[in-house]
């Protein structure tokens, strides 16, 4: 899954599209086990949700969080899951926010924030406690520190920072799992 979603975010940050498309529909696949038209549906949703919020600073949250509530009701009917979608969609998109001011600096955002928007997402959809989702919310601040460190040096695809990031995504979605699974 992390080497997915580091393919898919090496996409996102060159604006490629189509191999964006490409890993969603893998992340999306394997990750939410979706059968395969909502898997195309969903991968679809986190595409133009992704293209929406891209622009920098004119992008469109409003319309990303619409397109990230249609993913998680995909999601929600699929697996009979309690959570709300609109509230899933709107921690999803404040993540991105957080994210955003501490990519470009703002003063007042630092990684602590985005671990904190990070575990309220993970805690929030999956029912656990936000304490047992943190290492996992830790490890993708990190995977995001190297990636804005790809972005600062020019998005090379063959960087080493990628790896790094890669590796960071791996540890993420390993103490995700062991969180979501503790109980």
């Amino acid at each position: 899954m992390g080497s997915l979603e580091s393919a898919a975010w090496v996409a996102y940050y060159r604006r490629r599209w189509p191999a964006f498309l490409r890993a969603a529909i893998l992340l999306t696949r394997h990750t939410f086990a979706l059968p395969w038209p909502d898997t195309l549906r969903g991968a679809w949703l986190v595409l133009r949700s992704n293209q929406l919020w891209a622009p920098c600073p004119q992008n469109d949250p409003e319309g990303a969080q619409r397109a990230m509530e249609r993913f998680y009701r995909l999601v929600v009917r699929h697996h009979g899951e309690s959570f709300d979608p609109a509230r899933a969609a709107e921690l999803e998109v404040e993540w991105w926010r957080v994210h955003r001011a501490a990519q470009h600096g703002d003063g007042a955002t630092n990684q602590g924030h985005l671990v904190d928007a990070l575990a309220a997402l993970y805690s929030y959809t999956y029912g656990v406690p936000a304490r047992h989702v943190r290492p996992a919310a830790e490890q993708r601040a990190l995977a995001m520190v190297q990636s804005d460190r790809w972005v600062k040096a020019g998005c090379d695809p063959e960087s080493p920072l990628i790896e790094e990031e890669r590796a960071a995504l791996v540890r993420s979605y390993a103490a995700l799992l062991a969180a979501v699974h503790r109980q």
